[in-house]
């Protein structure tokens, strides 16, 4: 079956979190996906960690806010493209992209300085897809016809 291109960033879904469409950057130097997330909070669920937590799926929209939940799989420590260290929680979630789904671990972080909310990390694209960095949004259009920031 012939690979799935991508383009350096991409509209995606996060079906499993109640996003219709956050826009990403496919960053193959990213081992993990990271998502953007503010007042996180940890709480127990039938014996079982779960962190809930708040995000604003668009740049530059802070009135759209989407409460999420998810099982807590892991805390580790990322180091991002800077060289900073910080310990983040890890979960799990069905990303959609284009026609297809994928499972994938996914960190949580403040991204509100950041242009994009979501980066799409190598494990969650290996395997399936190629990566055409002088393109942008071959898996699915942007939700509105303004967004090319």
């Amino acid at each position: 079956m012939p690979k799935q291109t991508l383009g350096w960033r991409e509209w995606l879904a996060l079906p499993d979190l109640g996003i219709e469409h956050i826009k990403a950057k496919v960053d193959t130097g990213a081992r993990t996906s990271a998502l953007h997330a503010f007042r996180v909070e940890l709480f127990e669920k039938d014996g079982e960690s779960w962190v809930r937590f708040g995000m604003h799926p668009l740049q530059y929209d802070l009135d759209e806010v989407v409460e999420c939940e998810a099982r807590l799989l892991d805390q580790r420590e990322v180091r991002d493209s800077g060289g900073h260290s910080e310990m983040r929680y890890v979960i799990h979630s069905i990303i959609q992209i284009g026609d297809e789904q994928v499972d994938a671990e996914i960190t949580l972080t403040d991204r509100e300085s950041m242009k994009f909310r979501m980066l799409l990390g190598r494990t969650a694209m290996r395997g399936n897809y190629l990566v055409d960095p002088g393109r942008s949004y071959l898996s699915r259009p942007p939700p509105r016809d303004d967004d090319d920031e």
